[in-house]
């Protein structure tokens, strides 16, 4: 059985997220973790802690949760939990990583434009864990993930036959080109990988990732998620 994690304030993509989540597990099962998280509430009374945390849903946010729990209702061998957590620190989120046996961490474009601190720390936190990342694409979703473009590197020791290996452990992707990293240089490169992508027609991009410290910035930086729109799998390179 596999175990995802899917951070969320509950807006339409979660719903994109589970089904991309069932659909990862194949006929294996999975258990999805929907993690809600607020700031603790700050206050030294007991009882005016337990109130504070008392936080209903909005009707969309009712009918969101009600689409993916009927996803998983029709799903064989899957299961649906939701986690609320308040206050986030790196021990508290790497324990809830061990805890619930995550094996993927999904993140909706949504999520990631939460502009409220605790949203932003925990996308941080994540990238720091040594669980695999899905980035789900700005474009319309995509039921399965096939071909994969991986990205590759220069300064990481790894050879595209390792993370193909990982795939095929843990995934069902297959990599059928591969690129350097464009970061610094995405112009030059961009007519190249619009050519790769529709000759071998890509739907995934795969790339590896180190830990960084934590920062918090005005301007995002724009990533690979952001240029292309497609969906990312991002392994870190201890891993991978």
């Amino acid at each position: 059985m596999k175990n995802f994690l899917i951070p969320t304030t509950l807006k339409d993509d979660t719903i994109c997220a589970v089904k991309s989540a069932v659909d990862q597990a194949k006929s294996s099962g999975c258990e999805i973790i929907l993690m809600m998280v607020s700031d603790a509430p700050d206050t030294f009374s007991s009882s005016g802690y337990l109130r504070e945390m008392r936080t209903g849903l909005t009707a969309s946010q009712e009918e969101v949760l009600e689409t993916c729990r009927y996803i998983i209702d029709h799903a064989p061998n899957c299961k649906i939990k939701v986690h609320n957590q308040y206050g986030l620190s790196s021990p508290v989120f790497k324990r809830i990583i061990d805890v619930f046996s995550v094996k993927l961490i999904v993140l909706t474009n949504s999520y990631k434009q939460e502009t409220k601190r605790i949203h932003q720390y925990l996308i941080q936190l994540a990238g720091n864990q040594k669980c695999p990342i899905l980035h789900l694409g700005t474009e319309k979703y995509k039921e399965d993930f096939n071909k994969a473009l991986y990205i590759e590197n220069a300064r990481a020791n790894m050879h595209v036959k390792d993370v193909q290996q990982f795939l095929n452990d843990n995934f069902s992707f297959e990599i059928v080109s591969q690129t350097s990293n464009f970061d610094d240089d995405y112009e030059k490169f961009a007519p190249y990988l619009s050519e790769a992508i529709s000759k071998y027609d890509i739907d995934l991009l795969v790339e590896t990732r180190k830990g960084e410290k934590i920062k918090f910035m005005k301007t995002k930086k724009e990533n690979v998620n952001d240029k292309l729109g497609l969906p990312v799998l991002s392994l870190y390179e201890e891993l991978a």
